[in-house]
């Protein structure tokens, strides 16, 4: 299959076309019709992007399938996987077809609906396997689109509010990106991001109305792109549209949100920053590495504040993206294979919170934490799936939230013992705001009227919530799964970092050597 990954990635966008011009009328055979062709249309993607996974050969660093077409001017639509995206692949077409199956019981515009999510799956896809700027940027910013309208139609009572905030925010950090882009294709000549990698951008310090750049062009540059995907990810102190949009969207929009989409900017990181500005990287390590040690603390104590459980499981996220930052900038290979592990893990673990979430407020309509109280004793099978998922979000070992926490702290402690430090409190304190949770929620008698006729799980809900499970218990015990993947791709990444770094460190020596002896 010499063109799978075009497959893939357009397989949605069709299936959406074909929703929007064949299906008319808002009765109850339509409704039904749009979620089996968007249900099928997503079975269908993820059953494709296997053969990606079947082909791809583990040992080999670069860019493998890679599918190139002229496009516009000295654009080319190019695409390609290597051993970092391939997972963020994988995790797309695995999470859509879950998102579906939970969006069964939407009523208003389901057409619409299903639409907005099928053009966001092949947007998410592209940005993953776009192989050139300004098609990743297309796939980038347009993903926000779809993701606006989820939230501003099928949100709660604040959604316009939520989504023109979730818009702004990343629409302003990403017009940084756009300039820099640009400045990138003036110096190389090219918008090919393998040739960009390659391509040594200026790293001479300068000084800009009395500022000294330390760096020169490349932190400039990298800073442009970390505004952009400091917002996506999001990172302390450019996180607060999150816990808004996460409160607003309807079920499938939160756990699309913070399974995928929050992951677009950690692959930035490693996709651009690291490799294209290694000595701009080097240089702000030291305030990333704080910044995120501070969000993990910061955002777990505002999480133990919350009353509202949506938002209580979004600042979770934003702590737990901490971790990412922290693991992507400690630059080593510890470090870098615990933030792509803590991704993978957090898209499966985050997202059946935020399913877990949505099943018992399809129930009662509330998420206030205080409406509830001992539904263990209605609803045994949620109360396990629900214990499953808070042990794994907390870290505990056999579950994949332990493995990435680990590995991240450990890449963390090698290059900063302090920050390592800080971080690891992070456990502590995530332990309490979920566990207090789960208390509240689920444990004790079962006192209030409105709950005695609550009912338990579906059938349909249990199917959902079991890939989750498998695989959140199979990365807990076997990470190799993970790790053989990814291992030569980031070894590759790190070992041109520092070389890059060191070269860099080199010259910079020099140069003050020649100035002290003249």
């Amino acid at each position: 299959m010499s063109n799978v990954l075009t497959m893939t990635t357009f397989i949605p966008l069709i299936a959406a076309a074909i929703l929007a011009i064949f299906l008319r009328g808002e009765d109850e055979f339509a409704q039904r019709a749009a979620k089996w062709v968007a249900l099928v249309a997503t079975v269908l993607t993820f059953l494709v992007s296997i053969a990606i996974l079947a082909q791809f050969d583990p040992a080999n660093p670069g860019m493998q399938m890679v599918e190139e077409a002229p496009w516009l001017m000295d654009i080319k639509y190019k695409m390609g996987v290597d051993g970092i995206s391939i997972l963020f692949v994988m995790l797309t077409t695995f999470m859509m077809p879950i998102t579906i199956a939970a969006s069964w019981n939407v009523t208003t515009r389901v057409k619409e609906y299903m639409i907005a999510f099928l053009v966001l799956e092949t947007l998410m896809l592209g940005v993953f396997m776009a192989l050139d700027l300004v098609l990743f940027y297309l796939f980038f910013e347009a993903g926000l689109i779809p993701m606006f309208l989820i939230i501003g139609i099928w949100g709660g009572k604040e959604r316009i509010y939520a989504s023109f905030k979730f818009f702004l925010y990343t629409f302003l950090g990403s017009v940084l990106m756009l300039v820099a882009m640009v400045a990138m294709f003036a110096d190389a000549g090219t918008t090919d991001i393998v040739a960009l990698m390659k391509h040594e951008f200026a790293s001479e310090s300068f000084s800009v109305l009395g500022i000294h750049v330390l760096g020169g062009m490349q932190t400039l540059l990298f800073l442009a792109f970390f505004a952009s995907f400091a917002v996506k990810m999001p990172m302390w102190p450019v996180h607060t549209w999150l816990p808004d949009a996460h409160v607003q969207a309807p079920t499938a929009g939160s756990v699309v949100l913070a399974a995928i989409l929050l992951k677009m900017g950690g692959y930035g990181f490693l996709r651009f920053s690291l490799p294209m500005f290694p000595v701009g990287a080097d240089v702000l390590t030291p305030l990333i590495l704080w910044m995120s040690a501070i969000a993990i603390v910061y955002t777990s104590l505002v999480a133990l504040a919350q009353q509202d459980m949506k938002k209580l499981i979004a600042y979770s996220s934003v702590a737990h993206m901490g971790y990412v930052t922290m693991g992507i900038f400690a630059a080593n290979q510890q470090g870098i294979d615990g933030a792509i592990f803590q991704m993978i893990s957090h898209g499966f673990i985050s997202g059946a919170l935020f399913l877990c979430v949505g099943v018992i407020y399809d129930r009662m309509h509330t998420r206030e934490i205080d409406a509830y109280g001992g539904l263990v004793n209605r609803m045994p099978a949620y109360a396990l799936i629900f214990l499953l998922f808070t042990m794994a979000n907390v870290g505990l070992p056999g579950t994949s939230g332990f493995i990435g926490e680990f590995l991240t702290i450990l890449g963390v402690f090698q290059v900063n013992t302090w920050v390592a430090l800080v971080a690891a409190t992070g456990v502590i304190l995530s332990a309490g705001y979920a566990l207090w949770l789960y208390r509240r929620v689920v444990m004790g008698e079962l006192i209030k009227e409105s709950l005695k006729s609550i009912s338990d799980m579906t059938t349909r809900e249990r199917a959902i919530f079991a890939p989750l499970v498998v695989m959140t218990l199979l990365l807990g015990v076997y990470p190799s799964l993970v790790t053989d993947i990814i291992g030569p791709s980031v070894e590759a990444l790190i070992t041109n970092y520092d070389t890059a770094v060191s070269e860099a460190q080199a010259v910079t020596q020099h140069a003050a050597t020649s100035a002290t002896s003249h």
